[in-house]
């Protein structure tokens, strides 16, 4: 959408641009003109404020997207941690295997040595059973002589002590075997307890440095977008920039143009006034009525310009329409009402400068125009009678001397008023 409007900003701006010929210029007024700068600089407005929501969610993106990358930060120190853990666990869990099987050496070990044991035991006591006849007594009692009988007697005892060590060591390697065959499985549980929960953990730290990328990545397109926004209202505003450029040169032009019109006008009625004020007929052509319903409002006077289109003598415009009659009198001439009636205006009226305007009822207004600053003697609501003094005549207004501009207008609408005078 936003391409879409520079786009049409930049095609218009070019064919303001380059335009073809001054005569499309030329049906532009200014108040025209007035009308398209006040859209470009609602345009230029509405831009700026939609560059600056764009710049603040480009930098609320950015603020996240950082905070989001510290969190991953500590998200991927505590994987580290954990598969150090996992690293460490996993070792005691293989040295506890190593351990598990040097302990089924062992065992294997102490059991060929029990097995050993009892085989020397079975075949002692074997050797006793089949001689029978011959027990520790009848030994020592078939001694040769007290020297043989201690000799005999330690011999005996040897026997007995090394068979009572063979049962103790013998019980004692079953038990050593079996305790640390017991000690080395319950490591191994623990070890293998304690590495499921750290998977599990990393399983979940996993899934949230998965999930923080994946935010990570959004806030990355947020700025893109923010950022292609941003240059896109830039060349937008530039393009409005331009095109405000270009019509503030062709009002300065308009205005120019305008200006040496008045001048040349009000140089033109200059000199008109000074011919006729040399010739000495100012009383020549004088207008004083025609027997019409309606009062001359200013006794007689000379007719500067009748009702019709025109010239305008201000403008220069070609066929504009006058609405009335100009009498050309002096500054401070006395304007009477041409007819009895009801004051509806007593105030300065755009291009008629001071005016007043008169309602004679049956839809009839009379309209006095260019009345001089101060010259108003009657206001709103007043009730007049005909021939009564309502102003005096000036030069207020778009005029280009002192003359009464005199309308009559029928329900609203401006008729010619010599018939009625």
């Amino acid at each position: 959408m936003k391409k879409i409007n520079l786009i049409l900003i930049v095609l218009l701006a070019a064919a303001m641009i380059f335009q073809p010929t001054n005569s499309t210029a030329a049906k532009k007024s200014v108040r025209d003109i007035e009308k398209e700068l006040k859209i470009l600089q609602e345009q230029a407005q509405q831009t700026r404020k939609e560059q600056q929501a764009a710049a603040f969610k480009g930098e609320e993106a950015e603020h996240y997207k950082e905070k989001t990358i510290e969190y991953l930060q500590t998200v991927l120190d505590q994987i580290d941690t954990v598969t150090n853990k996992l690293a460490d666990i996993s070792a005691q869990i293989e040295e506890t295997k190593n351990s598990l099987t040097l302990a089924a050496t062992e065992m294997v070990a102490a059991e060929e040595r029990i097995a050993s044991r009892e085989v020397m035991l079975e075949s002692r006591v074997r050797l006793m059973y089949t001689d029978g006849s011959v027990s520790y007594l009848e030994v020592l009692m078939a001694s040769s002589s007290f020297s043989d009988f201690l000799m005999r007697a330690d011999s005996l005892k040897m026997i007995v002590d090394q068979d009572q060590n063979l049962l103790v060591e013998h019980k004692k390697d079953k038990e050593t075997v079996v305790e640390k065959e017991k000690e080395l499985e319950l490591q191994y549980a623990k070890a293998e307890t304690l590495y499921a929960e750290m998977e599990a953990q990393k399983s979940i730290l996993d899934e949230k440095e998965a999930e923080k990328k994946v935010l990570i990545a959004h806030y990355d397109e947020e700025i893109q977008e923010s950022n292609e926004l941003n240059v896109e209202q830039e060349q937008e505003l530039i393009a409005l920039a331009s095109e405000r450029s270009t019509l503030l040169q062709q009002k300065n032009k308009l205005v120019a143009e305008e200006a040496a019109r008045v001048k040349a006008a009000k140089a033109a009625a200059a000199k008109r006034a000074a011919a006729a004020k040399s010739s000495g007929s100012s009383s020549s052509g004088t207008y004083s009525g025609n027997g019409g319903p309606l009062l001359m409002p200013v006794g007689s006077a000379r007719i500067s310009s009748y009702y019709g289109k025109r010239t305008h003598p201000v403008t220069g415009e070609v066929g504009k329409m006058h609405n009335g009659v100009d009498f050309a009198v002096g500054q401070g001439t006395t304007i009477e009402a041409a007819e009895s009636g009801t004051v509806i205006l007593s105030e300065w009226y755009s291009g008629y400068g001071n005016a007043v305007i008169i309602d004679h009822g049956g839809g009839m207004w009379t309209l006095y125009g260019h009345i001089r600053n101060g010259g108003l003697k009657v206001s709103v609501g007043d009730s007049v009678t005909r021939g009564q003094k309502i102003a005096e005549s000036g030069n207020t207004g778009r005029s280009t001397g002192p003359h009464l501009h005199f309308e009559v207008r029928i329900n609203g609408s401006a008729v010619d008023p010599m018939p009625y005078l």
